[in-house]
């Protein structure tokens, strides 16, 4: 039977509760109020089924089954993706990590955690500071977004400058194939040279290769202290150079230096919402934070004296307390606003430091022509990320927006996709980052794995 007879759908569907039951598959009108994706609210989920298996076994049965009736997979987590990652045709099986949420007893000793491929990063933030350790990942969609889809992703968010991408937190995982086989590699070793890095098969792949359903995340001590503050700058180069005076005064412990571009810190400081800690009108802001102890707070404002001197800083407002941190950060996070401010949007890209200002020049530039386009820029620039925001309009002027956002960057070493992925929305742009070589490795990799190319078919490539 094919996998379009309803007879073969039906069998599967009982093959599948089964397996995870009656609660664990989720069909119909429950299914149907399930959004198709963070960027299509609107838009129900079209999969035959949503199946919610609970373990790696159960996992393992699923995958098999499906394979035995030649339905594809396409995982999902927290759904909060915004390259259409997750997005299913009515012949596929969706599967949801979303009961696959256990956390096992921190190893406060080797600084590890082992959790389920479905647990949130807040509540892995929580089980690391019950004991006094630190999960460095950090993202606006912490509460919703989960271990399995930022490491299918390679999600960076707020601290890559300082601990790196989830690859660099992932120790150990296991996966379970297409055709139901399980890689099991989740030994908690920082060192383990045998051979093929097989976890990295996994990580950042977007579930086509194979679905996580646990893994060890490596934990660091709780940073003593911080010290934060927003600063203001002649230009993008200038926030460069304060960045690298910060990096050498302590020692590498600048966690987070984000960019914001005027138009951006305007929107986020407009009546209403956060209050302004600078005046508007200068050309650059960067909200710079240091881990340190509370004794070296000093040291940084002798820095800032010392840049505000050199003119290489403008003005520059520190926190005194944990609620003006916040405030600073509320600044960053609630992009919501750029959605109600109709700038719905949204790139996320990569390129040289070195670079950054020229291209933001060129891109609003080219922007400016297209009748109706606003758009806004911000980032963590110290790791290279940029973040733009721009209206919706027809499809020869979106056509233009991502010209002008994704072509400057072949040229200059650039990424169309700094911390989100492929997905489906920026498949036709891959070339732009990548080689003919190079992709047509992946799809070697892709098919050694998945020859019958089950697992989220058409994402990527």
């Amino acid at each position: 039977m094919s996998s379009t007879d309803p007879i073969a759908a039906d069998l599967l569907l009982e093959r599948l509760a089964a397996i995870v039951g009656p609660s664990g598959l989720v069909t119909g009108d429950e299914l149907r109020a399930r959004p198709a994706s963070w960027t299509r609210p609107a838009e129900p989920c079209t999969a035959l089924a949503l199946v919610r298996p609970r373990d790696t076994a159960e996992t393992r049965a699923v995958m098999a089954a499906c394979a035995a009736a030649g339905r594809s997979v396409i995982p999902r987590g927290g759904a909060t993706g915004l390259v259409d990652g997750t997005l299913a045709t009515p012949e596929d099986i969706t599967l949801s990590t979303e009961r696959m949420t256990g956390i096992e007893p921190v190893d406060a000793l080797g600084m590890t955690v082992i959790a389920g491929a479905g647990a949130t990063i807040a509540a892995v933030q929580h089980a690391a500071a019950e004991c006094n350790l630190f999960f460095p990942l950090d993202l606006g969609a912490r509460g919703s977004a989960t271990v399995g889809g930022t490491i299918s992703t390679n999600a960076g968010g707020l601290r890559v400058l300082r601990y790196g991408m989830m690859r660099d937190m992932v120790l150990g995982l296991e996966a379970v194939l297409a055709d139901g086989s399980v890689v099991s590699s989740m030994r908690p070793l920082i060192k383990n040279n045998t051979g093929l890095d097989l976890k990295q098969l996994f990580v950042g792949t977007e579930g086509t290769l194979g679905l996580v359903t646990r893994a060890v995340l490596r934990l660091r001590p709780e940073p003593a202290g911080h010290v934060t503050a927003l600063i203001a700058c002649p230009g993008p180069d200038d926030g460069a150079r304060v960045l690298r005076a910060a990096q050498s005064a302590f020692q590498g412990r600048v966690s987070s230096f984000e960019g914001l571009w005027p138009d951006f810190y305007r929107l986020m400081t407009a009546p209403g919402r956060t209050s302004p800690p600078l005046p508007h009108g200068s050309p650059f802001y960067a909200l710079v934070e240091v881990e340190c102890v509370p004794a070296e707070s000093d040291r940084f404002l002798a820095l800032l004296d010392d840049l505000m001197g050199a003119g290489t800083v403008l003005d520059a407002a520190v926190a005194a307390s944990e609620e003006q941190r916040r405030a600073m950060w509320r600044i960053r996070d609630q992009v919501e606003h750029l959605n109600a401010d109709g700038l719905h949007r949204a790139f996320d890209v990569s390129l040289p430091l070195a670079a950054m200002d020229s291209y933001v020049r060129g891109a609003l530039e080219r922007m400016s022509a297209i009748p109706g386009c606003r758009a806004v820029v911000y980032g963590h620039i110290g790791d290279n990320n940029l973040h733009w925001n721009t209206t919706r309009l027809d499809a020869n002027a979106n056509a233009a927006i991502d010209a002008a956002i994704y072509e400057p960057l072949a040229a200059l070493s650039g990424s169309v996709s700094a911390e989100h992925g492929i997905g489906l929305e920026k498949r036709a742009k891959l070339a732009l980052s990548r080689s003919a070589e190079e992709i047509a490795t992946m799809r070697l990799v892709k098919r050694a794995l998945d020859p019958q190319n089950r697992l989220n078919p058409g994402k990527i490539f």
